[in-house]
């Protein structure tokens, strides 16, 4: 058993998805440890969503695209201290860097089987190996056992805050249906899906289901061009809420009726806020990558049967995705959940 003490730092930089499936592992801590401070070494989108977070006492960003800078300025932040454990939840190089430079008694990550660029060499405490694809968040709780710290319940917290409700109000004022949150772009390719297909859902949506489909997530080249496309292809009108920013994009996701969304972060935000998501999975394994413990009804699954390894991609997974798949996901939303 590693003993929690009183400084513990959380390297996880990148990924909107990633950093909120470390939120219960705060939370947790924090149950368990009030007194525990926490430290976590994140980069500036992530830390835009998870700022002022109760379970988090500091955030250190760590903005990659000043290069080899970064590191140093993690370096400087980290000052004199000393942290009792460090929890180095990212597998790969860039992790393996800051969890050397930062000082800490224990520096915990994954086993050999599952890091990668020789990241194991960086800490001194491993989790034991589990074979087979597990879901991230699982994978994460992992680290929470030698610690004798205990996961459940299960608690993201990471709702609207009473100074977001005003806008969170407004926006949803100028509608006059209930709203669908279509996640239409993900950063990867393979994750993406046809504009076509798209423009289909969120006409169908308009007529057979009485809802306001609303496009929501990033401002990328590629957003905005798909975005563009399924405004031209819809027969009917879909507003465009792309680059409102994470926090804004909580308020509409929590404030939402239905989710459609692409494996992205944002699916794993509409978990976080028990908001009913239909989840588009093809490029990655859903038992490891979908929505947590939630939804798995609603999952339209491209990818197939489950695999074997963790980390199986399927490159042409999002072509097996039809609209008719996904219509009756979202017949089945509102059987089930539809309030």
């Amino acid at each position: 058993m590693i003993a929690l003490g009183s400084r513990v730092c959380i390297v996880m930089p990148s990924a909107i998805g990633d950093a909120v499936h470390v939120l219960p592992l705060l939370n947790a801590i924090k149950r368990r440890s009030p007194a525990t401070k926490t430290t976590w070494i994140v980069q500036p989108g992530p830390a835009e969503l998870v700022a002022g977070h109760p379970a988090i006492d500091e955030l250190i960003v760590f903005d990659r695209d000043r290069g080899i800078g970064a590191f140093y300025e993690v370096r400087r932040a980290c000052g004199a201290r000393v942290f009792d454990v460090l929890l180095d939840l990212q597998p790969y190089l860039k992790a393996g860097i800051l969890t050397s430079i930062i000082p800490a008694k224990i520096k915990l990550g994954f086993d050999f089987w599952r890091a990668r660029d020789f990241n194991w060499l960086f800490t001194n405490a491993r989790i034991p190996r589990v074979k087979g694809p597990r879901h991230i968040q699982d994978q994460f709780f992992e680290f929470l056992a030698p610690l004798g710290v205990n996961a459940e319940p299960v608690i993201w917290d990471l709702a609207p805050r009473a100074e977001e409700r005003a806008w969170q109000a407004s926006f949803f004022t100028g509608l006059d249906r209930p709203v669908a949150a279509l996640v239409i772009g993900s950063s990867r390719e393979p994750k993406n899906w046809l504009p076509e297909r798209w423009a289909a859902v969120a006409d169908a949506l308009t007529t057979e289901y009485g809802l306001a489909p609303v496009m929501v997530g990033g401002s990328t080249p590629r957003e905005i061009a798909t975005a563009h496309q399924i405004q031209t292809l819809a027969r009917y009108p879909v507003r465009n809420a792309l680059g409102s920013g994470l926090r804004r994009l909580v308020a509409i996701l929590d404030g939402a009726a239905l989710v459609v969304s692409l494996d992205t972060g944002p699916l794993h935000i509409a978990v976080a806020l028990d908001r009913p998501v239909v989840s588009l999975i093809g490029y990655n394994d859903p038992i490891v990558y979908g929505p947590y413990r939630k939804y798995h009804d609603l999952i339209a699954n491209g990818f197939g049967e489950p695999s074997r390894r963790m980390k199986e991609r399927r490159l042409d997974g999002m072509m097996h995705i039809t609209v008719p798949m996904v219509m009756d996901r979202v017949k089945l939303w509102r059987a089930r959940y539809r309030p």
